[in-house]
């Protein structure tokens, strides 16, 4: 079996001649200067915890200072410093019992109660906010006896002995097109037919993938963020369509022996956008503990495919055989201020939309096919609906994020449209039809996210949403390289995709390198239909 050479750039992979600039160095927009400067906030934010106490003794200091200037001055000796210290304390004691009448702040100097102020004032705002920071993440990386070339995954269906030869086409067809590599990785249950070997879907098997892929990241996470498992508090892990009991959640803590008071949450049902869901949760339920000194949350995403093979000959179920591949990741989460400065990124935002329609809800489908296979059916309707439901991400992500010039031509261009529409109506009552017809047609603006964003990891769902995505957004090819390269070298691992993608950016990309106070932008899509997003700054 040859393995995948693990490529550097997309270049390496692209067609000749593919238009448009492929570094950040050749790229020629104008970004807006919110990018480029010093974020303040964030940079005071990070080294909160040594700037208050550096107030702290500076105040400290003041007092002394003021004790000093006030007593009979001596040589410096240890019955001078003992004198000091009593004098010290005697204020200190006299300051709390004058507040009860009203006028003890007139024993400190105006710095002293300067200081003091200022001091108060930071530890109000350091009350208010309650950042998020992300100390580690870590994705699995399958060993070799797991990965399959496309020959290889078309004999493997092929060995299933329930394929027509028609489904073996399409499925093939479809695997030529879809943008995954000669070595993605499948589980031992299903890849161990080409052994010649029965594939195994019991739940014995579902549960080896899950321990493997699940132990490996959690372990790769906690030792990069030098983390024990016991200083865990909050454990979410989403699996859309494995949900054993015990839970995924219990066969975690129980490996590496957490706390039992450690809060636990199992999601399934969610599909590929769960990774943000469970993200958005940790952040709510660290948000919750900030008044106890925050806490640590250990994030975790997969998906099982061992059990979820489709054995059937209907195409809209046939599509989720070649498409999904084995993958996770383990992220660690910290609203403890002292972590800012050891962290290697800060959550912004995170928006979340849910279609409610019933086009909305079975685009995305477990059922069973008419023969009595179950798989998950996938509809022709998928790229409208994620297309509308993005749009929607997107308008309310925008203000969050966009610059105001941006913004402001969203506006101009919505109130152009309607004033464009009234009076064409207006005309038209009136019979000017001509006058009508001569109406400019106003576009709906665009906004351009790559005035705000300088990195995007879009949901590696295949080759077709990535190019919508990149055409929609009018994004550069350095912009869409993290999404095409976890693609071809991982394949749609479901919610884990988005990580494999960061993880590009943050060790691999050389078309567009990573740098401290960058924003990367990471949007996943799921079943229900869902769309979520997250914007992360590069600390």
């Amino acid at each position: 079996e040859e393995s995948i050479p693990r490529t550097g750039s997309l270049s390496d992979v692209s067609e000749a001649g593919q238009a448009g600039p492929q570094r950040i160095a050749d790229y020629r927009v104008r970004k807006s200067r919110l990018i480029g400067m010093i974020n303040w906030t964030h940079v005071i934010g990070t080294h909160a915890p040594q700037l208050m106490f550096l107030g702290i003794l500076i105040l400290i200091g003041q007092i002394v200072h003021q004790v000093v200037q006030e007593s009979t001055h001596g040589e410096l000796s240890l019955e001078f410093v003992i004198s000091v210290a009593v004098a010290t304390k005697d204020l200190l004691v006299l300051f709390v019992r004058s507040l009860y009448e009203s006028n003890g702040f007139n024993l400190l100097s105006p710095a002293v109660k300067i200081t003091a102020l200022v001091l108060f004032i930071g530890a109000w705002l350091i009350r208010r906010y309650n950042p998020i920071y992300l100390l580690s993440f870590a994705t699995f990386k399958a060993p070799d006896d797991w990965k399959a070339s496309h020959d290889q995954i078309v004999e493997m269906m092929r060995r299933q002995n329930c394929f027509t030869p028609e489904s073996l086409g399409f499925m093939k067809r479809i695997l030529e097109r879809s943008g995954t590599g000669q070595a993605t990785a499948w589980p031992p249950g299903i890849i161990q037919c080409l052994k010649g070997k029965p594939a195994d879907r019991s739940i014995e098997g579902s549960r080896l993938e899950a321990e493997t892929i699940i132990f490996d990241v959690v372990e790769q996470a906690l030792k990069k963020a030098q983390v024990h498992p016991r200083e865990i508090d909050i454990l979410v892990i989403n699996c859309s369509l494995f949900s054993p009991t015990p839970s995924l959640c219990a066969m975690v803590a129980s490996k590496f022996g957490m706390r039992s008071d450690v809060v636990t949450y199992n999601l399934s049902g969610m599909g590929c956008s769960a990774s943000l869901i469970s993200i958005d949760l940790a952040k709510q339920l660290l948000n919750a503990r900030r008044g106890v000194g925050g806490g640590k949350a250990l994030v975790v995403s997969t998906e099982i495919i061992t059990p979820n093979l489709y054995h059937g000959n209907d195409r809209g179920f046939l599509i989720q055989n070649t498409l999904f591949r084995c993958g996770g990741a383990a992220i660690i989460l910290s609203n403890n201020w002292m972590d800012g400065r050891r962290a290697w990124y800060k959550l912004l935002h995170t928006v979340r939309v849910q279609g409610t329609g019933q086009e909305s809800y079975n685009c995305v489908y477990e059922t069973q096919d008419e023969n009595g296979e179950r798989g998950v059916r996938l509809s022709k309707d998928i790229v409208k609906v994620a297309g509308k439901c993005m749009e929607k991400n997107l308008t309310m992500l925008g203000p969050l994020i966009l610059p105001i010039s941006e913004q402001a031509k969203v506006v101009i261009s919505v109130v152009a449209r309607y004033v464009t529409k009234t009076m064409s109506k207006i005309l038209r009552a009136n019979k000017k039809d001509d006058w009508a017809a001569k109406l400019p047609v106003v576009k709906p603006y665009v906004p351009d996210f790559k005035r705000a964003v300088d990195h995007f990891c879009i949901h590696a769902g295949g080759r077709a949403v990535i190019d919508g995505i990149e055409k929609n957004m009018k994004l550069e090819v350095f912009h869409t390289e993290p999404s095409r390269m976890a693609l071809l070298n991982y394949g749609n691992t479901s919610s884990s995709s988005i990580w494999y993608e960061l993880e590009y950016i943050h060790y691999h990309q050389q078309s567009n390198p990573l740098k401290s106070g960058d924003r990367v932008l990471q949007v996943a899509f799921g079943s229900g239909f869902k769309c979520t997003s997250g914007v992360w700054l590069k600390l």
